[in-house]
């Protein structure tokens, strides 16, 4: 537990963050270091970015993307995904100096985030397309095997709170399918939180009871569904988190839309009291970065601030 030393108020926090704004204004171009950067090398949390390998992109140049902002981890989905991605995506990440924290696999049919069609198209829940997604996700964890990544990560879906909710057994069983598959091949299944209480995610773990599957903490999702906050959400599923996705945004005012997105200090989530909860834990694994609003140059001057923000908060936690 962080003593009153270490420990960062509400004040202190919106002050650095207004710092590590300022900060950002000066910093060289993208993927250069300025003089005080040696403070940031070999962080107990390693901070990454959350990446997509779109129609029209190739695996060069979306782990080069990543090296270019000086970061050196990330979580990779794929549009289309096949064990022809292993090769690129191994000689990519070693040309950069990138290492893949897991495979992330949404697809196949659409996704849409709101609270009437979502319940209908996120996840392996809706019976629409969960068996086309079940053998997504094990063609990404055949990916992951064999380009030596740990891990799979997928949102669920609208998990039942109600565990005598008929889809809830439903829900049980498909997660079940995909952790198993991930166990026979050596690797974790991280489900994202989000769209579900942090206890109905753990019920669903217990229920899975296969020992490899854990939790990816998005920070802002929790909020953006009117779901809780990740502060207290980690008294809850702390101990099984093994990533996380760092955003911010606010809590929904719309019955029928998400909570607003935004850059990160500018939301709901308190990162002074989230490090808390991450340094009680003993947390050493790693922080995506997840940007998905504006432009490309817009969602890389955010990146760049979020990374410089983070990093003094982790220095700030951790000592």
């Amino acid at each position: 537990m962080l003593n009153k030393r270490t420990s960062i108020d509400r004040r202190s926090f919106l002050q650095l963050a207004s710092a590590a704004y300022a900060v950002s204004a000066v910093e060289p171009a993208f993927g250069q270091m300025s003089k005080g950067a040696e403070v940031y090398k070999n962080l107990p949390i390693g901070l990454g970015k959350v990446t997509w390998v779109g129609e029209n992109d190739t695996i060069d140049a979306v782990v080069r993307s990543v090296a270019d902002l000086g970061l050196h981890v990330c979580q990779i989905g794929f549009e289309r995904s096949s064990l022809d991605v292993v090769k690129p995506l191994r000689e990519a990440c070693a040309k950069y100096g990138v290492n893949v924290t897991s495979i992330s696999e949404h697809n196949p049919g659409k996704r849409v985030f709101n609270f009437y069609e979502g319940p209908l198209t996120i996840g392996i829940i809706p019976a629409a397309t969960r068996e086309v997604r079940i053998r997504a996700l094990k063609v990404s964890a055949d990916i992951a095997a064999a380009a030596g990544v740990s891990a799979i990560h997928t949102h669920c879906g609208f998990i039942p709170e109600d565990p005598n909710d008929p889809i809830y057994p439903q829900a049980v069983a498909a997660v079940k399918e995909v952790a198993t598959y991930c166990k026979g091949r050596g690797i974790s299944l991280l489900c994202e939180t989000g769209q579900e209480t942090p206890i109905t995610l753990l019920r669903l773990i217990d229920d899975v009871n296969t020992g490899n599957v854990f939790v990816n903490l998005d920070v802002a999702n929790l909020i953006l569904y009117g779901k809780g906050n990740p502060v207290d959400a980690m008294d809850v599923i702390g101990p099984l988190v093994r990533g996380i996705h760092a955003k911010d945004g606010r809590f929904p005012t719309n019955p029928k839309e998400l909570g607003l997105e935004t850059p990160i200090g500018e939301g709901k989530v308190d990162f002074p009291k989230l490090f808390e909860q991450l340094r009680k834990v003993n947390y050493r694994g790693s922080m995506m970065i997840e940007r998905e609003v504006g432009n490309e140059e817009e969602r890389k001057r955010d990146v760049l601030k979020s990374k410089i923000f983070l990093q003094k908060m982790i220095v700030q936690a951790y000592g």
